[in-house]
């Protein structure tokens, strides 16, 4: 493990102020949705930079409110060749990815106000108004989320896409959104070693500054969803140096356990998950089965075993809403009092 380097400041600052466990947000399409959004298009979110860019703010605020510490851009499926594909122009793709980042910072900054002005840290119909460092990280889905096909649950994407095609893909969109006043870049629902690698060659050729933390999905427990090993994904970003944490989204939470046990084999930096909800706990079978609602329970009832084991960075993915970032806010706030000083 002798590439991890010093830990960065970023993480240093968060974890400190967040008392060793820092909170991720939750689902963006979901609450987009339930606001009022139309998100049937495969730019659901870059559909929203355009017509309601106010309901990302609103999502945003929910979460900062709720006790998220990062919260996540909207430009997960927002590529330039997805916009070029829709008939928008490269600078106006160009303009979008800018934006997504731009309404994050506002939001931000609307709350960090807000909490200065607060008499609590928690008002009176629960909402979190604490003062802590807040970071904005702006999100890069992979290939798959692009392609629109669901391949990013897969990581197969055929013979003609290659290391070289990966970086050529990614490269002008990292550029902006590093320049794009973010204090992070997240690379989330990583799907094979590939593009883990095309990451880390664009990060270091195009000399980004800017940090960043790779997530990737696995949907065995063991491997990552492409059937690559999750072990050498890990170790391809523990050499990184830029890549300033390391772990898991979009994945059942029954496998996070484990996968946090494999990542902490190859690094020492710290480790991220942020895991899917929609499914319950079924005690008499003895089986996770997978129901229409949402388990806030279920799925909170392990983040004291994630962090156990090593987390140190928790929130949620797929349907999981601000209500699932507040249930985790005060487990961690119970964690914090109950710890040996």
């Amino acid at each position: 493990m002798g590439h991890s380097g010093h830990p960065s400041p970023l993480m240093t600052d968060l974890l400190r102020h967040s008392g060793g466990v820092a909170i991720i947000d939750g689902g963006l399409a979901t609450e987009l949705e339930r606001h009022g959004a139309d998100l049937n298009d495969p730019l659901w979110s870059a559909k929203c930079l355009l017509t309601s860019p106010h309901l990302i703010h609103t999502v945003h605020t929910d979460y900062l409110e709720a006790g998220a510490d990062i919260i996540i851009t909207a430009s997960y499926q927002a590529t330039i060749q997805g916009f070029e594909a829709k008939g928008y122009t490269t600078e106006e793709g160009e303009t979008m990815l800018r934006r997504s980042v731009e309404i994050a910072c506002e939001a931000r900054e609307a709350y960090t106000k807000r909490c200065k002005e607060a008499q609590h840290d928690v008002d009176s119909s629960g909402k979190v108004l604490k003062q802590r460092p807040i970071i904005v990280a702006a999100s890069v889905g992979s290939y798959g989320a692009y392609l629109a096909d669901g391949s990013e649950y897969s990581g197969l994407y055929g013979e003609a896409v290659n290391l070289e095609t990966l970086k050529e893909f990614h490269r002008r969109r990292v550029k902006i959104l590093a320049e794009s006043g973010a204090d992070l870049i997240a690379f989330e629902t990583i799907p094979n070693k590939v593009e883990a690698q095309a990451y880390v060659e664009l990060l270091e050729e195009e000399n980004i500054e800017v940090p960043a933390w790779f997530a990737f999905n696995s949907k065995d427990g063991i491997n990552v969803v492409s059937g690559d090993s999750l072990i050498e994904c890990a170790t391809i970003a523990d050499r990184c140096k830029r890549v300033v944490a390391v772990g898991i989204n979009c994945t059942p939470p029954r496998f996070i356990h484990e996968l946090i046990s494999s990542i902490r084999k190859v690094t020492n930096k710290p480790i991220l998950i942020y895991p899917n909800s929609g499914e319950c706990y079924d005690a008499e079978i003895k089986e996770w089965v997978h129901n229409t609602g949402v388990s806030d329970d279920d799925f909170v009832s392990y983040v004291n075993k994630w962090c156990d084991a090593g987390a140190c960075l928790v929130g949620g993915c797929c349907r999981t809403t601000p209500n699932t970032i507040r249930a985790i806010y005060k487990t961690l706030a119970n964690r914090s009092t109950d710890a040996p000083m």
